[in-house]
């Protein structure tokens, strides 16, 4: 495919730091969780109180990022898919979705997508990929469908399949503020063959445990939306989801993981996760 230059977003670009270290933050809590190193104090403070009270955030937040994973494991084997599209990436914590699709077809092309200041600090780690691959970062708004794939285009080949990855970033966006809608006009755009891959939380398991994982949240100054498995089937309407289902994201095909073993604990986590294909 033919493609006009594309002017690239990244870490050495960011200008005057816009980074506040004094409130916790989302991304920086979700590092924290997974054992990372890119956050601060305050983001250890609240990791630490959500933890205490909702006993199951850590693992919930391990094995979200394993079933991340593993379907884009499967997608790039078994589906044969290429392209990749991850709105709301978050700050690289390895291994990144660009690294397992090029591990399976080193000519897999990846497109991240963040507007968050401390992601884009963080974004010249995203782009280290295959030559044979391109990885790319863009900054855009993940309610601002149209800015994405507009810059998209010029990477990835619309009239081929896409896998588009939108791992725990929905339960940020409330239904009155668009989430459904922000996904069925992503959806839209991609070729039949497309997957979506979705996970978001869920107080359907640990219904007690995540009201205090919200309020918690809430006392930060970030809101959360925990949505039923009815709700989360929303977000699939037109597409078939594949085996298992809308499930929690620990119990979507553990013998996929990297070393064939559940690593996810016993139980299911609050986090629902599925992968639909659009026909």
């Amino acid at each position: 495919m033919t493609q006009p230059a594309v002017q690239r977003t990244d870490a050495n670009r960011t200008g005057p730091n816009r980074i506040d270290t004094t409130r916790p933050h989302p991304a920086r809590v979700y590092d924290w969780f997974l054992g990372g190193k890119d956050n601060y104090p305050v983001d250890e403070e609240l990791g630490r109180q959500i933890t205490s009270i909702d006993t199951g955030a850590l693992r919930a937040a391990r094995a979200n990022r394993r079933f991340m994973q593993r379907a884009t494991r499967r997608l790039a084997r078994e589906a044969g898919i290429r392209q990749f599209l991850d709105i709301g990436t978050g700050i690289p914590t390895e291994p990144n979705l660009h690294q397992i699709a090029q591990s399976v077809a080193p000519d897999a092309r990846v497109v991240y997508v963040d507007n968050d200041p401390i992601v884009l600090a963080h974004a010249e780690a995203l782009l280290r990929g295959t030559p044979e691959g391109v990885t790319e970062y863009l900054q855009a708004d993940a309610r601002d469908p149209r800015s994405i794939l507009e810059q998209a285009r010029h990477i990835l080949d619309f009239d081929r399949p896409i896998a588009l990855s939108l791992i725990a970033l929905l339960h940020f966006v409330a239904d009155e503020d668009g989430a459904y809608e922000l996904v069925e006009a992503l959806v839209d755009t991609l070729a039949p063959g497309s997957c979506l891959v979705l996970s978001a939380m869920t107080a359907d398991f640990e219904p007690e445990n995540v009201q205090r994982g919200i309020a918690a949240y809430a006392a930060g100054g970030v809101t959360l939306v925990a949505r039923s498995q009815a709700e989360m089937g929303g977000f699939f309407e037109g597409l078939e989801v594949m085996e298992p289902g809308i499930v929690s994201v620990a119990d979507w095909h553990p013998e996929l993981s990297a070393t064939g073993e559940r690593l996810d604990g016993d139980g299911p986590v609050s986090l629902y996760g599925a992968v639909g294909l659009k026909p």
